[in-house]
């Protein structure tokens, strides 16, 4: 993987060279992207979709080009099924406002899971609050994955959407999304996978895994913040009303009401991020000059590598150790009396040695209090890291644990 094309790991983090180990988080950016964005701002920047002039045509093509672009790198049958959003949190709220405006009453049912983000629990929350409804949740096997036999219980006639991560920000376990999805469609229960850490690590095909909708972002994926995706069928996406209103998503507006544009612009009120678009556009291009195959193997190598690191190191806690991942591993030092070492401490001390790894809840505390603990350090892997990071991170790991035992 070519290093050199992301400018950000030339840093120096406290005068040593940056470690960059919090690719859950946020991925870093290759200059292709970063050239898109400036490429925009100073050649055909204007609003789009709404001017005759050259270069509100230019920048308009761009966007549309790019979602087309995303509409093959996920297998969806038209670029119509794409709507641009900030990112996955905000993929989900609006698909919550809107599937719950349109389908879910009072006593209704929705299903998450144990391992879900924040960004997949609130929004449903809010939509029972409001709508009187029930969240359930599939809980955890002994061995940290989903009991699928706990989530067949689950469903009953009452239960209308499922929604569940494919990877877990903090695990990095890879749920059985297509069994799910076999599951719930059996009940005639439609599904929507939170991709947000499976996107920029697999190839993804909505078609073949059948999901109902599908909600990521850009920036963990090489691309720009501010902008994300969320998929999803035709049939639901026709059938489902508008989560915010003005602008672009309008087709007429009357004192006695208004009428709603067609796909995909009845779910993209206002100016669109079309820089974002662009820059997402390029950093999908990069992705598949790398192509999906080496990206997959080099990062299923470096996980395995580095957990095989951390287990010789004396009091460390793998959680969900020796299950396959994708590209995340959690973690936690124990002293010799079982005393925790607090994530926080271990998180600073690799700060100070130049490897940026992240601590805490990784806004899952559902899960967090599952496992017993405080929080966690974990670290998460990108196409541009190597095992000269893993080995950097084992040795500073190693002198922080040194120093806090």
């Amino acid at each position: 993987m070519k290093r050199e094309d992301f400018p950000i790991l030339k840093e120096q983090v406290h005068k040593r060279p940056l470690v960059y180990l919090d690719n859950a988080a946020t991925s870093q950016k290759p200059q292709a992207v970063i050239d898109a964005i400036s490429e925009a701002y100073c050649h055909w920047n204007s609003n789009i979709h709404r001017g005759v002039h050259h270069l509100s045509q230019v920048a308009t093509m761009k966007h549309e080009e790019a979602r087309k672009a995303v509409a093959a790198f996920i297998g969806a049958k038209s670029s119509d099924e794409i709507i641009f959003t900030k990112g996955t949190t905000d993929s989900l709220n609006a698909l919550a406002f809107s599937f719950g405006e349109a389908c879910i009453h009072e006593g209704d049912e929705i299903i998450v899971s144990a391992v879900e983000h924040h960004s997949n629990i609130v929004p449903w929350q809010m939509l029972c609050a409001r709508k009187k409804a029930v969240l359930r949740h599939i809980p955890l096997r002994e061995d940290k994955t989903l009991d699928i036999e706990a989530f067949k219980g689950l469903l009953n006639e009452k239960t209308k959407l499922v929604s569940v991560a494919h990877v877990s920000n903090v695990l990095g376990t890879i749920n059985p999304v297509e069994e799910i999805i076999r599951i719930a469609h059996a009940g005639g229960v439609p599904v929507c996978i939170d991709g947000a850490q499976s996107v920029p690590h697999m190839h993804m095909d909505v078609q073949a895994l059948d999901c109902d909708f599908l909600a990521f972002s850009g920036h963990k994926m090489y691309g720009p913040t501010g902008i994300g995706v969320l998929y999803g069928k035709r049939e639901w996406l026709e059938k489902l009303p508008p989560h915010e209103g003005g602008g672009e998503m309008i087709d007429h507006v009357r004192w006695s009401g208004t009428t709603y544009n067609e796909l995909p612009f009845k779910f993209e009120a206002g100016t669109p991020n079309f820089v974002g678009s662009y820059a997402l556009h390029k950093a999908i291009e990069y992705i598949q000059s790398i192509g999906w195959e080496a990206v997959e193997a080099h990062e299923r190598e470096l996980t395995a590598y580095c957990e095989e690191r951390l287990a010789g190191i004396e009091g460390v806690h793998i959680y969900a150790a020796g299950i396959p991942k994708a590209g995340v591993i959690s973690f936690n030092v124990f002293t010799d009396h079982q005393s925790l070492i607090h994530p926080f401490d271990i998180g600073t001390l690799l700060d100070q040695q130049g490897v940026a790894a992240r601590t805490g809840h990784h806004c899952a505390e559902p899960l967090i209090d599952d496992l017993g603990v405080p929080g966690t350090v974990r670290v998460s892997f990108g196409l541009y890291n190597d095992k000269s990071d893993v080995d950097a991170f084992i040795a500073a790991l190693e002198r922080a644990v040194q120093m806090l035992s």
